[in-house]
């Protein structure tokens, strides 16, 4: 019996071909979108989910309440780790301190002429206790964690092994130095961290190295010295509540801070599972991190998409129906039961969405090349898993459900007396008023897609092009090193560039005018000992960082040439914080930042975007500090950049020669910050583009419909003198007023959604009316379009064909 069902159903399919493949290319389309999806959502969902212990690790924050406002750091002060496992003797407790920009030195081989090998890491390297390993899952292919309870020793993952010495096997043993400060031996090498993890570690320097060169890696057992670089992960025993853990936290943090005039200090535990969806406290860790918002958002876009691939296949079989009135009427004569015609339609229905998700499976695999482009994923990601099986199971079954049951109980429920006579219309079956819902909520899923990826186009234009308040153009950044020999060299190195005609200015500095850069500190006002009650953030910088970066004075001017900080150059809203208007008021007046020394104000600068443009401006002070100024920033000409940048950089090479050339433009990192931004602006385009063409296929089957069962209406217009203008109007007015009742749906849906998401960014565009004309117009334009050949070619057939029969 099944057997004839299905082969039925696949006749019934062949026989028509236009709307089987109608239906075929939008759920193959609507499915391989919500797959890969799926492949992303769950990515992102299984980081750190690896380690066996992972529901009962925390990472330890430092928050800081005062009267104006409250912070949260990452890092955790270095005398807290003795007193966490002193007070918390249930619990394994790790520390570790990052080294961002280390220099790597791998020596010469004995017998070669290679030289030594150079590399810079970004992230990766870093100071770790062992007990990390009791904490954390690595497999170790060599070594053990024990090596690191000894100074001068380092272990490195396996990838960087063999980066470093050809083969990870010929590691062990050998010496590395880390920043010509650190000789170090290899005492281990541990498998790669998996592409799930949120702890990418290349380098891991013995934690008690960094004790020893306390001076060199600014080493602090302040217990009020807080640094973003210095973590804490602690794990507890299973079955240890989250309220309990807190409820501790809270006794111990009484215990050891105690409150300064008007700011308190507290260490609050995070779980593992929390850190990678943290887009507050960040992970200074890892290389990438999302948000729990943005993986929602993931989420219903897919929903919506399948709704509409759904949608299409209800829309056209409902249409269907009415043809096969004869054949229902045949069988119910011939002692079908409702029951039987039910299951053939599901049957039909069954085949088309297999055959769907076949194609759906080829599709995206063909597209998964392209996904690192929307999505923080690996290349080599794999498609089909025991999830996105099940996943793919579990839709098809939805989807045959979804889209088959409607049909099937129409087509199941005619009468045969009337389907026999021919009396079975649209109308009488209920059919009109549900296409017309279903068109209409088709549309306003395009319509909201189309205005939220209007909206995020327009802030990100709006973002990447926005007046940052310095010059960020033609700005070569060369990241440098702050030991005796490098800021030897500087003034000197200093010379050699400005003698370069292409080069415009110099400065030597701790950090550019926008990053993401929050090193911050308590200070004191006007010859006052009382605690501000807000923090203010610090940078570095030469005399020349003003004129390097375009930097402008609202008044004053900017610090004498000096080694060491005697004057203070401070932001707007340094002063506004403190209640002064006029920046002229500001000039003279002293600031004393944490325990140092009282200095005079000599400038106060406009406004400049201290971070990304989430971020609200932070309170900035400026000074000199020869000290912190590694960093080197170059202003050149745009004429011939690439011989400037190449010349430069040979000077760098010839200056330090112990150091790697690490050189990067300032407007491509400041793009950086909104890498993720970016990518969901192309979410949005990628999914508004297979929304309007799922929409599209719907509506050229729908019109397609309209004009086989209209053929002899057409006909007769035509004869009593309707105009081929009037015959197009008479197809498209009835989707022109869906898709209007549509859009009245839709822009409050998107206004409310896209809203929130600009919430994100402290500036942003306004939700100005163009944005939702520009939807509408589109929307209409493009369903013109679908409808309209169908339309013309219906209007200028010839009417004696279509009126022969009668």
């Amino acid at each position: 019996m099944l057997k004839n069902y299905f082969k039925i159903a696949w006749r019934n399919i062949i026989r028509h071909k236009g709307y089987s493949a109608i239906n075929i290319a939008g759920l193959t389309v609507g499915i391989a979108a919500c797959l890969l999806i799926f492949v992303i959502i769950q990515f992102e969902l299984s980081f750190n989910t690896y380690n066996p212990n992972f529901k009962n690790i925390y990472r330890i924050t430092t928050q800081g309440k005062s009267e104006a406002e409250t912070t949260t750091n990452p890092g955790v002060a270095v005398p807290a780790t003795e007193a966490l496992r002193l007070d918390f003797p249930q619990a394994k407790v790790a520390a570790l301190n990052s080294s961002y920009g280390s220099l790597i030195t791998v020596p010469e081989a004995a017998g070669s002429n290679t030289g030594d090998k150079k590399f810079t890491e970004g992230i990766g390297v870093l100071f770790l206790q062992p007990q990390f390993f009791d904490i954390f899952s690595y497999k170790w292919l060599a070594g053990s964690a024990s090596a690191l309870a000894n100074p001068d020793m380092v272990v490195i993952d396996k990838t960087t092994a063999t980066k470093y010495f050809g083969d990870w096997n010929n590691a062990m043993g050998k010496t590395l130095r880390m920043d010509n400060v650190l000789t170090l031996k290899v005492a281990g090498v541990v498998e790669d961290a998996p592409s799930n993890s949120d702890f990418p570690f290349k380098v891991m320097v013995s934690f008690v190295t960094w004790k020893q060169h306390a001076k060199a890696y600014d080493y602090n057992e302040d217990w009020h010295s807080t640094s973003s670089s210095h973590e804490i992960f602690m794990l507890f025993p299973p079955g240890m509540s989250k309220a309990n853990i807190d409820a501790q936290f809270k006794t111990f943090s009484a215990k050891h801070f105690k409150k300064d005039n008007n700011s308190e200090r507290s260490l609050v535990p995070q779980p593992l599972g929390d850190m990678h969806f943290d887009k507050v406290i960040g992970n200074p860790l890892g290389d990438h991190s999302t948000s729990m918002a943005t993986l929602r958002t993931l989420s219903f876009i897919g929903l919506l998409i399948i709704i509409m691939a759904s949608i299409n296949f209800i829309n056209l079989s409902t249409a269907q129906s009415v043809g096969r009135s004869k054949e229902v009427g045949i069988r119910k004569v011939l002692g079908s039961t409702r029951p039987q015609l039910i299951l053939q339609v599901i049957g039909e229905t069954t085949i088309i969405v297999i055959i769907s998700t076949l194609f759906a499976i080829g599709a995206a695999k063909f597209a998964i090349p392209q996904l690192k482009n929307v999505a923080n994923v690996p290349e080599n990601i794999a498609l089909l898993s025991t999830g996105s099986v099940l996943f793919l199971l579990v839709s098809t079954v939805t989807i045959i459900l979804l889209s088959g049951v409607y049909p099937a109980l129409v087509v199941s429920g005619f009468k045969p007396v009337l389907a026999l006579k021919n009396k079975i219309t649209a109308a009488s079956i209920g059919g009109i008023p549900l296409r017309r819902a279903l068109v209409i909520a088709q549309f306003a899923i395009s319509q909201l897609l189309i205005i939220g990826t209007i909206v995020a186009v327009n802030q990100m234009d709006f973002v990447n092009n926005a007046d940052l308040g310095f010059n960020k153009s033609a700005l070569l950044i060369i990241p440098g090193y702050t030991d005796s020999v490098s800021l030897g060299k500087m003034e000197s190195f200093k010379y050699q560039l400005l003698q370069n005609k292409s080069v415009k200015a110099v400065s030597f500095s701790s950090d550019v005018p926008s990053s993401d850069n929050n090193w911050g500190t308590n200070f004191y006002f006007n010859n006052s000992n009382k605690d501000i009650g807000f923090s203010t953030f610090m940078k570095f910088g030469d005399a020349d960082y003003f004129k390097t970066y375009g930097l402008k004075f609202a008044a004053g001017k900017g610090y004498d040439v000096s080694d060491t900080v005697k004057q203070y150059v401070v932001n707007e809203t340094f002063i506004h914080k403190l209640g002064i208007q006029n920046p002229e008021q500001a000039i003279g007046k002293m600031v004393r930042l944490g325990g140092g020394h009282w200095k005079p104000i000599v400038g106060v600068l406009k406004d400049f975007k201290t971070n990304s443009l989430r971020d609200a401006i932070k309170p900035i002070v400026i000074a000199p500090a020869k000290g912190y100024q590694g960093q080197l920033g170059i202003k050149i000409e745009t004429a011939n950049l690439s011989k400037t940048v190449a010349e430069l950089q040979k000077l760098w090479e010839n200056t330090y020669p112990e150091y790697a050339y690490n050189g990067y433009f300032l407007d491509e990192r400041i793009a950086q910050f909104y890498e993720q931004e970016n990518k969901m602006a192309l979410v949005y385009k990628v999914f508004a583009g297979i929304a309007i063409f799922i929409s599209c296929l719907g509506l050229y089957g729908l019109v397609s419909f309209m004009a086989v069962q209209r053929t002899k209406e057409v006909g007769i217009r035509k004869v009593l003198g309707a105009s081929v203008s009037s015959i197009v109007f008479l197809f498209s007015k009835e989707f022109m007023v869906l898709i209007g009742i549509s859009f009245i749906i839709a822009m409050p849906a998107a206004w409310y959604i896209m809203n929130g998401w600009l919430q994100n960014f402290v500036y942003r565009i306004s939700m100005s009316a163009w944005i939702f004309l520009l939807a509408i117009v589109s929307s209409l334009v493009i369903a013109w379009v679908t409808v309209g050949y169908k339309a013309v070619k219906a209007a200028l057939a010839n009417p004696v064909k279509s009126l022969r029969s009668e």
